[in-house]
């Protein structure tokens, strides 16, 4: 049977698909992590790596291999955990996995309060885009991950946080209600591919993934930016109700309505995590403290829950 140290180089080669970076994480020498990986191989009967490609990619059987050896290297850290408590030498690590349209507002927010209550624990943040969140959720290199919802996955635990509003912001707006089929005419300004945000405002906004502009477009990675483009060039962007704008700016923040069916848009924030953890009292601490800070109710029939998907 194949070493843990043999596992734990066939996970980083999996994940940096290059002997050179992967020996330099291991900080071992690139013919010692080749060696290792090859008496893997020859201990377990398969190839593990189609070393035809460049960059290196996993065969049909390393990539079951893979998720094995991920699930025994997570069960090995419990025993060095329990070991790091009874020598009183343990501090907890949470490692936080967020998207941008989330951290932007709740990370300024909260993150003193955590450091408040949560003096013992380290806690490491990340923002990533939603699919990035669900690729490091299932290689463990994420402990939790906070984005917009629905998800459903057996191995994973879904917690809802709170649900939020999503406004227009539309400088110099003249109708008194701002409608769906008004903001048909309107340009829309987009966060770039991979953000939820984007496909949720597509999606309500009704708004063409074959849609060509008339002027040259601009597809941006935060919200702020998008929001200058507003004011230099007309049009909208969706914005979250909980972000945090300067005053000057808050006046020209409007709810939208469906023209078909009078709800406003909004979205549902949750925490995603393993069914199990080691880690369960501290992150469920940390959720609390988000649901106390963020949770308010809303009446559902007013509220279109949208997907990202």
């Amino acid at each position: 049977m194949i070493s843990i140290q043999q596992m734990h180089y066939l996970v980083v080669l999996s994940e940096e698909r290059h002997f050179q970076r992967a020996s330099d994480r291991c900080f071992v020498t690139q013919p010692t992590l080749s060696m290792q990986i090859k008496k893997a191989e020859e201990l377990l009967g398969y190839s593990i790596f189609d070393r035809a490609t460049n960059p290196l990619e996993l065969t049909s059987f390393g990539k079951e291999l893979i998720k094995i050896c991920r699930e025994v290297l997570h069960e090995v850290d419990k025993i060095k955990i329990l070991r790091q408590k009874m020598e009183g030498k343990y501090k907890e690590r949470i490692r936080l996995g967020i998207i941008p349209t989330i951290s932007a507002y709740l990370i300024p927010s909260l993150f003193p309060i955590w450091q408040k209550i949560m003096e013992n624990i380290q806690v490491e943040i990340e923002e990533m885009k939603t699919i990035e969140l669900l690729e490091a959720l299932e290689n463990k290199t994420i402990d939790l991950a906070i984005l917009a919802g629905p998800i459903s996955h057996p191995k994973w635990r879904t917690i809802p946080l709170y649900t939020e509003e999503i406004k227009a912001y539309f400088p110099g707006l003249l109708p008194n209600k701002l409608t769906t089929s008004f903001l048909d005419l309107q340009h829309p300004w987009l966060l770039n591919k991979g953000n939820c945000l984007r496909t949720q405002m597509m999606h309500f906004c009704s708004i063409s993934n074959e849609l060509e502009f008339d002027q040259w477009n601009y597809a941006g990675g935060n919200i702020e930016m998008l929001m200058k483009m507003v004011d230099i060039n007309g049009g909208y962007t969706l914005v979250p109700s909980n972000y945090q704008l300067p005053d000057k700016q808050k006046k020209d923040v409007h709810r939208i309505f469906s023209s078909i069916n009078n709800e406003s848009p909004a979205r549902e924030i949750i925490a995603v995590l393993p069914n199990r953890s080691v880690k369960d009292a501290s992150i469920e601490l940390l959720i609390r403290e988000i649901q106390h800070k963020y949770s308010l109710e809303i009446d559902q029939n007013k509220f279109q829950l949208l997907g990202w998907e």
